[in-house]
């Protein structure tokens, strides 16, 4: 599907140069002299480079066309995550490095999203909160404000997070997956 320059928001996925990008920043520019524009950093997909570009509205660019799936997750071994398709029962395996530091999060029976292009799985999105436990966290120190500080903690898949003063080793938290930062205590 073709869009006008000015039209690329971060988070798209376009083909351009003959390969798959994906949008990072996009900061729409109207100079004094001549006409505006759209200043674009995108990465490469398949190769991990990065590219800045300008598209004036004239331009026309390829919006990449995703196949999104809702995936269960089952169990991981060294190179790959897998999952299964709970309507048609089929088996997919997807590498570890596809979901990067989000694949930590992934536990039994989680409904992910997985964006296919071309039948090549490219993303995982996780839902936007996920239930973890405190492995391990430092005491907190007394006479420290609750708004000022944070102190750093582990979770029980290996992650490590900052967390207020009040939690402690054992406690169940909720964790935002986009960000990875801390939400609320249960």
């Amino acid at each position: 599907m073709k869009i006008s320059g000015n039209e690329i928001k971060p988070g798209m996925l376009l083909e351009h140069k003959d390969d798959l990008w994906e949008v990072l920043k996009a900061q729409y520019v109207k100079p004094g002299k001549g006409g505006a524009f759209n200043q674009v950093e995108m990465k490469s997909v398949n190769k991990g480079t990065k590219l800045n570009e300008r598209f004036r509205s004239s331009d026309n660019v390829e919006k990449a066309f995703l196949e999104e799936i809702n995936l269960n997750y089952l169990y991981e071994d060294e190179t790959y995550y897998y999952f299964i398709n709970q309507k048609s029962f089929e088996q997919i395996n997807i590498k570890k490095e596809i979901a990067g530091e989000k694949g930590k999060f992934l536990k039994e029976e989680l409904e992910v999203k997985i964006s296919f292009y071309e039948e090549k799985p490219i993303s995982i999105e996780l839902p936007k909160q996920i239930t973890c436990k405190i492995k391990s966290t430092d005491a907190a120190l007394k006479g420290q404000t609750v708004s000022s500080s944070y102190k750093p903690a582990i979770l029980d898949n290996g992650v490590k997070i900052q967390v207020p003063p009040f939690i402690e080793s054992g406690d169940q938290i909720i964790v935002d997956t986009r960000l990875i930062e801390y939400v609320k205590k249960i």
